[in-house]
């Protein structure tokens, strides 16, 4: 094994509006994470994990074996037949938590591509090992397939395993970012979400999620129509009603704005105007804009 590793991961929106739990979107904000890996003197001390984080969470994202990165690095380790050694590590997080930006799946993400930098053959964790990996500790792919992949990608599960294709979005996309103060734990937005819904929006759903893959990779003009969407942003409202009540806005004024995964930051597609966007940060949005990113890679 190698003695360091150090990956750079990016923050991710899943879903884009209608694509629910199959589409992601890579975005230029970054954690970095770096370990250092070495073997105990003593061969019965069962290996120790000691983490200095900075940034987003410091001041409650635990420091042990327990900390999300170190279970990912540890699975990675493991996947490969590695031994497992004592981690320190270090983590500058730009990724705010609880934000709908796809952090725990970055986590996971950064300490799968650690385990790449530390083993001897780096291809035993290839990008579709790491996808199924990550997909196993999320449950599906659409958040964990951009931090992966980059740009914005369509990610699915069948009896075979995970898998994501890149959606080729045009060069020229900008996209913004809306971060709110508050937080909302995926558990809380999952649980607000109903068991069945109407034949008539599972219908409505799937073709607007056709749709945004065109108006992606072709046609911009359409994002407006393309991110419509009926399976979970309305149920979600009552469990974020500022960022509702602001969807909400944005989309009167034709705005191609959707909730940013669970929720509750809002992902607009496209250039947000300065007038919108002092506005929106006057109601306690911090407005973060960009390209797609590229994905997560070791340093």
């Amino acid at each position: 094994m190698r003695e360091t590793a150090r990956a750079r991961v990016p923050a991710t929106s899943g879903n884009l509006g209608p694509g629910f739990d199959c589409m992601g979107m890579a975005h230029d904000l970054w954690d970095e994470v770096s370990v250092r890996a070495f073997f105990n003197d003593d061969d019965e001390a069962p290996p120790s994990a000691h983490i200095n984080i900075t940034g987003e969470g410091a001041d409650y994202l635990p420091r042990d074996n327990s900390h999300l990165v170190v279970r990912a690095l540890r699975r990675g380790l493991d996947q490969v037949g590695a031994p497992q050694p004592s981690l320190e590590l270090t983590c500058v997080n730009g990724i705010r938590q609880g934000r709908g930006l796809g952090s725990s799946a970055s986590a996971i993400v950064a300490g799968l591509l650690l385990a790449r930098g530390l083993v001897e053959d780096p291809q035993a964790l290839s990008d579709q090992v790491i996808l199924e990996l990550a997909t196993q500790f999320e449950g599906h792919p659409d958040n964990a397939a951009p931090a992966i992949f980059g740009g914005a990608v369509v990610g699915w599960v069948d009896e075979s395993g995970a898998h994501a294709v890149p959606i080729r979005v045009r060069e020229d996309l900008r996209t913004t970012l809306l971060i709110p103060e508050s937080e909302l734990l995926t558990e809380t937005a999952r649980s607000v979400l109903p068991e069945k819904v109407p034949h008539k929006d599972a219908a409505f759903n799937a073709s607007r999620t056709a749709l945004l893959v065109l108006a992606l990779e072709h046609d911009p003009s359409v994002l407006f129509e393309a991110t419509e969407e009926r399976l979970h942003q309305q149920y979600r409202a009552s469990a974020m009603q500022p960022s509702a009540d602001a969807l909400a806005a944005l989309r009167e004024r034709r705005i191609p704005a959707v909730i940013s995964g669970a929720g509750p930051s809002i992902l607009v597609l496209g250039e947000l105007p300065e007038e919108v966007k002092e506005e929106m940060e006057r109601t306690g949005f911090s407005a973060v804009g960009g390209f797609p990113a590229r994905g997560a890679y070791l340093v």
